[in-house]
């Protein structure tokens, strides 16, 4: 699984608008039933209103390419022009190996 944290940046409560209209418009659910896709869901930091948080998982790099070759990324990306919006990424590959559970109080 390759899970990649977008975070969104824009001023005036923009962020917020993006992830709303991309809830609102379909956007988002069109691309959680991609093939392939495992997460897609936007979070807001509580000490940071002008930012909003996106975890996207999916399956393997095939699935993450042709997302990116998808219809949904020039919707997508007409909204982030729209919002004037700045990201940052960070990328994340797990790994079969190792265990947390001890940690984890469910």
């Amino acid at each position: 699984m390759i899970t990649v944290n977008l975070y969104y940046r824009g001023t005036n409560g923009s962020a917020r608008r993006f992830a709303d209209e991309m809830e609102a418009s379909g956007i988002a659910a069109a691309i959680r039933a991609e093939p392939g896709n495992l997460r897609y869901q936007y979070f807001q930091p509580l000490d940071d209103p002008e930012t909003v948080l996106l975890i996207d998982a999916w399956e393997d790099q095939a699935a993450i390419d042709a997302h990116h070759a998808s219809p949904m990324m020039a919707r997508l990306a007409a909204l982030r022009d729209k919002y004037d919006l700045h990201m940052t990424v960070e990328r994340y590959v797990s790994e079969a190996v190792g265990t947390d559970e001890q940690f984890i109080r469910k």
